[in-house]
């Protein structure tokens, strides 16, 4: 998916040690909220810095925090790779 500034995809698809910014997040109601409290939100650089061994959940460093998520909630959060 092309979005003018650069290639936008899925959270899901990082790789570890990858790097991104978060571009949008389409969950809505109260997970919408709920990951937008929890720091990921637009403009925001993540990287992953880890995976369960059944790829589920994903470890993110976000800031000076780890936080991790589930898939199915990482489906939710599109991003642009930075390198």
């Amino acid at each position: 998916m092309e979005d003018g500034s650069g290639t936008v995809t899925g959270l899901r698809r990082l790789r570890v040690g990858q790097t991104a910014r978060i571009r949008s997040i389409e969950a809505v109601g109260e997970l919408g909220r709920r990951l937008r409290d929890m720091g990921l939100v637009p403009g925001t650089e993540i990287m992953v810095i880890g995976r369960a061994p059944l790829k589920d959940p994903v470890a993110l460093r976000i800031k000076e925090f780890t936080l991790t998520l589930r898939n199915n909630e990482a489906d939710h959060i599109l991003v642009e790779p930075l390198d």
